[in-house]
């Protein structure tokens, strides 16, 4: 009792400002409201709309393609250069490196969209011109204002931000590993393909589990990017859940069908951690 009257203060912020807004806004899903109307019960009536909704599920598949990319290039992508780093380039540039990778994680998401559209610029942006340069002029376009384009355009700036950053966080995890290890296996004859999947996969696999949980979280939650570089346009094609979910509530007025959608994120990046934290107990892999 008495280590519960300790823990009580921390447990009841908790529950007031993490679980109490979870489960209200799931009961606000519930009804169909605005700041204009009173509001009226519809049960799961705004679940059965989101899913028969074109731009909410234009939205969602752009999320899924957003984790998808992103779990590519920033979890195992990153995780390869890191190794690659450690195993053939060595720690004496190690301080050099981690300025490099590290420079556009300090660049906000709001300038790195704005960045990133003066780029892509059909005009005066220097994508177009650099294509023309090289020789492939055919393909200039405005790439942010062609919906088969403007997704991928998004997708490929946020990369470009957070690529570096959990390279780095890759680097400090191997860099944990004991140089034994590496030393008994090369002894043995492996080569440096066979150390990484024998010694450096398991012994970074929490933190590998942690990028990825993250990765797909964050991924779901995009918002800023598309909201600066594109707003959703042209015509929805870069829709994700947050913008979507933004337009509904503070635009079109639905709240009700906005707290659904927030709802939604939350399912799916709570399963998703939930899914990989289970996966990773059952291989976790100690030092001793």
């Amino acid at each position: 009792m008495k280590n519960l009257a300790w823990l009580a203060p921390g447990l009841l912020l908790v529950a007031i400002f993490v679980y109490y807004p979870i489960v209200s806004n799931f009961v606000m899903s519930t009804y169909d409201w605005g700041a204009f109307h009173s509001p009226k019960f519809v049960g799961l009536g705004n679940y059965s709309r989101a899913f028969h909704d074109p731009v909410f599920l234009r939205a969602l598949l752009n999320n899924v393609a957003f984790a998808a990319v992103s779990l590519l290039v920033q979890v195992f992508g990153a995780l390869a250069l890191a190794a690659c780093l450690e195993t053939f380039v060595g720690r004496r540039l190690s301080g050099v490196l981690r300025i490099l990778y590290f420079v556009p994680a300090t660049v906000s998401i709001t300038v790195g969209g704005i960045l990133f559209t003066f780029m892509l610029d059909p005009n005066i942006g220097v994508f177009n011109s650099f294509l023309d340069v090289i020789g492939l002029g055919d393909l200039q376009r405005a790439w942010l204002g062609d919906g088969n384009t403007a997704m991928g355009s998004i997708i490929a700036m946020s990369q470009w931000m957070n690529f570096g950053y959990t390279t780095m966080l890759f680097v400090v995890a191997m860099q944990k590993v004991p140089r034994e290890l590496y030393e008994a296996v090369e002894i043995e004859g492996a080569g440096p393909v066979r150390a990484f999947f024998t010694i450096t996969l398991p012994l970074v696999r929490q933190m590998t589990t942690l990028m990825m949980i993250v990765t797909i979280s964050g991924a779901f939650l995009v918002f800023n990017e598309v909201q600066v570089m594109t707003g959703g346009g042209p015509n929805n094609t870069t829709q994700v859940l947050g913008t979507w979910l933004y337009y509904n509530a503070f635009t079109a007025d639905r709240m009700g069908y906005a707290a659904t959608i927030a709802t939604i994120i939350f399912i799916i990046t709570f399963g998703a951690g939930l899914f990989q934290i289970l996966r990773a107990n059952k291989k976790k892999v100690e030092l001793v």
